[in-house]
């Protein structure tokens, strides 16, 4: 979340920041929260002056009963009892400030980074590159979903009868495949310096808060209500909280991560060809890259993390595009995002199959992730995640777009992991 430190300090640029992400009701947000910051520390100042005085005059007491002074030191007896009283209600004014206020920031988004471009969805994102060789495809190519069916790939409707719609079966080749591509992507980040982990599928609300899920997303995720536990939408969420209400040393940062997962998510969209087949599922796998940095090299990070996806996309031998979103197209807790997309060829569009996000420190504050400077001080870590990759949208284009009258070909890079060559 933002720290009260930017909003007080540089209140003009954060609410011209929430503009350009779209944030209704900025203003007033911005407002509340300056409003219920001067309660709460117009409550701790009368405290503090309060405790002062009761200090003081217990002092005195003691003195004043030595001396004899017993109608004096009675008096200052009342007296202390009296602002022991009143401090009752300073505190319960100021915890309830400080709990409102807390509530409010994490309502507020992330602040987009200068270059973010402005817009309102992605009609508005700007390309920054473009890669690959789209494929010609013989006259009779078909999309993914047809594919499978044809090699028995995948079963959809099979996954319809055991769990419902978005929950496919991979079969034979195709969950042969599945296995291939996270190796694959596993061993890519490995070579890359990213340590392996593997999490837990389930979270508690805590986890969610740390990363920006909840309260933004609660109506996406998949939730245990007896254990209070949510599904992971991501293995960023259990990953980045890895480091939650840590403090790290220099030596340590930056921290590499990556871990394979399934990923769950309630809102899978709506119908139509958009949707269809492996192009949006409630279940999938991702690989995903995390990095906890300094914020003076973050941006170093977000570049090194844009060109390990690029590699990936460009080893599979598909046709790619980068984007740069707008603001209105980013994510609430994001500072700015790069969108990978893949050239389907048979579907004839894109699918997007990466987003890589620094979230500079607004993550961080939430986690009460950071680390210690050289003298010593402590300071809010940055946040930093990618997919690297998603596999259906990946799958979806593989198959579609290496379809030849003898077979789906498998991009060289993958045969060591699939041990097959071509689908037949």
């Amino acid at each position: 979340m933002l720290t009260l430190k930017v909003i007080t300090e540089k209140t003009d640029e954060v609410l011209r920041g929430l503009e350009k992400k779209h944030f209704k009701g900025a203003q007033e947000a911005i407002d509340k929260v300056l409003e219920l910051d001067k309660k709460r520390r117009t409550a701790q100042n009368e405290l503090d002056k309060n405790l002062a005085e009761v200090n003081t005059l217990s002092k005195s007491i003691g003195k004043l009963m030595k001396e004899g002074n017993k109608e004096e030191a009675e008096s200052a007896r009342t007296k202390v009892s009296e602002i022991k009283e009143g401090n009752k209600a300073l505190e319960t004014a100021m915890n309830e400030a400080a709990e409102e206020l807390q509530v409010l920031l994490c309502t507020i988004p992330n602040l987009p980074h200068s270059s973010v471009p402005e817009g309102y969805g992605a009609d508005d994102n700007k390309v920054e590159k473009m890669g690959g060789v789209t494929p010609e495809l013989p006259a009779d190519a078909v999309p993914h979903w047809d594919l499978c069916k044809k090699y028995d790939l995948i079963d959809f409707e099979l996954g319809v009868k055991i769990a419902g719609a978005g929950f496919p079966v991979y079969k034979g080749k195709g969950a042969r495949l599945q296995r291939a591509l996270i190796n694959f992507f596993l061993d890519e980040a490995r070579n890359a310096g990213y340590l392996e982990i593997e999490p837990p599928y389930v979270v508690n609300a805590a986890s969610g808060y740390g990363t920006g899920q909840l309260p933004d997303k609660e109506g996406q995720m998949y939730h245990d209500n007896q254990d209070d536990l949510y599904l992971i939408p991501t293995a960023e969420v259990p990953v980045t909280n890895i480091y939650r209400d840590v403090i790290l040393t220099d030596n340590e940062l930056p921290v590499k991560n990556c871990a394979y997962s399934a990923c769950f998510r309630r809102e899978a969209g709506s119908y139509g060809k958009d949707v269809r087949g492996l192009n949006r599922l409630h279940q999938f796998n991702k690989v995903e890259i995390v990095r906890i940095d300094k914020p003076e090299h973050s941006y170093d990070s977000l570049k090194e993390m844009i060109a390990h996806v690029e590699n990936l996309v460009n080893k599979l031998e598909l046709p790619y595009r980068i984007l740069r979103l707008c603001g209105g197209d980013m994510s609430f807790t994001s500072a700015i995002t790069f969108d990978f997309e893949v050239f389907s060829a048979a579907q004839q569009r894109w699918l997007e199959v990466s987003s890589v996000s620094n979230f500079e420190s607004y993550q961080a504050n939430r986690l009460k992730c950071r680390y210690r400077t050289g003298d010593k001080k402590t300071e809010l870590c940055h946040t930093l995640n990618g997919s690297a990759l998603a596999l259906p949208r990946i799958v979806a284009a593989l198959l579609e777009n290496n379809q030849t009258p003898e077979g789906i070909r498998i991009p060289k890079a993958l045969v060591p992991y699939t041990g097959f060559d071509i689908i037949d």
